[in-house]
């Protein structure tokens, strides 16, 4: 079978032929269909995600496809049936194996490349906004980085969880984006100063931030009394530091948000957040955007595109036709 391999810490990915993988005890093969990108793909090639696998490793990360095979002990899914699965690793691949519990069946309403995109992307921001920062109706949502793979899903969803939000973005393409979200407001990264136009708004109660650096600064002073600050990631390559004095002034929390690590420690949280979100996706609340799609021999310019900060919503790699 075919797959996007990175041999080892020092060499890129190679789309190479590999054999096909045996499901073990307790896990599930599938037929990829579709895997989601994320910029921790990234992370994984550079070697510097808090979760890398040791070389070599396919990569990918969220996939959906079709179960194929069984291993030992599986009771709860079946040859043929649709299902998404967060894997961490494995998913640009043409057949891949997974932990059956990482497994969630598809509803009939949701395709193979939107089941791709839709776990990583709405699931951080609904675990982050709902479980993390406990965002209320009324309360003015900012989210950084508002166009990529999870802040969209973030305007989107804070949107619903009845916020006022406010979408920061570069440039006029992503800022519209970000209003067929719902953003009520829109300020542009690469010319306005965020934390004027924030405080110009009321300042924000909760800010949804998955780039850091500077921006992430601008929006911690413009933060009201009691404000939940969330850091998803570093897009910026730049991490953050917490000057813990400013918290005490104002009575800030800066909430860690990795929405994998509840797997290991709290997985009803994902299992429920999940089960609302295909509820909500089923009754025609949440509209996934997909900007592009590429096949699995163009998987690098997928990831180029996350790299170079060009796509708007999710990229997904087409795997096969089913």
């Amino acid at each position: 079978m075919r797959a996007y391999v990175k041999f080892s810490p020092d060499s890129a990915p190679e789309l190479k032929e590999i054999e096909v993988p045996t499901p073990g005890p307790g896990e599930i093969r599938i037929r990829v269909a579709a895997c989601g990108l994320n910029f921790a793909d990234l992370l994984m090639i550079k070697g510097t995600y808090q979760d890398t696998p040791d070389c070599p490793f396919v990569l990918g990360m969220e996939v959906a496809g079709v179960v194929d095979s069984l291993g030992e002990g599986v009771e709860n899914f079946a040859p043929g049936d649709r299902v998404a699965v967060f894997g961490g690793q494995g998913g640009l691949a043409e057949m891949a194996c997974f932990d059956a519990t990482r497994a969630v069946r598809l509803p009939d309403t949701m395709d193979f490349t939107t089941a791709a995109a839709f776990q990583i992307a709405y699931g951080t921001s609904h675990v982050a906004l709902d479980h993390r920062a406990r965002l209320q109706p009324g309360e003015t949502l900012l989210v950084l980085g508002a166009a990529g793979g999870v802040g969209l899903t973030a305007v989107e969803i804070g949107k619903l969880m009845g916020a006022t939000v406010i979408a920061c973005a570069r440039g006029t393409d992503k800022l519209e984006a970000a209003k067929a979200a719902g953003a009520d407001h829109l300020i542009d990264a690469r010319t306005q100063d965020i934390r004027a136009e924030v405080k110009a708004l009321g300042g924000a109660d909760v800010v949804y931030d998955p780039v850091g650096g500077e921006q992430w600064e601008a929006a911690f002073r413009a933060c009201n009394p009691e404000a939940r600050l969330l850091p998803i990631g570093f897009a910026s390559g730049d991490v953050p530091q917490v000057k813990t004095n400013h918290l005490l002034v104002k009575n800030l929390s800066v909430l860690g948000v990795y929405w994998g690590g509840y797997l290991a420690f709290r997985p009803d949280i994902l299992t429920g957040s999940l089960a609302t979100l295909m509820e909500w996706h089923g009754a025609g609340r949440l509209k996934p955007h997909v900007s592009h799609t590429y096949p699995l021999d163009q998987a690098a310019e997928g990831l180029a595109l996350l790299r170079d900060r060009k796509s708007t919503g999710k990229v997904v790699i087409t795997i096969q036709e089913m």
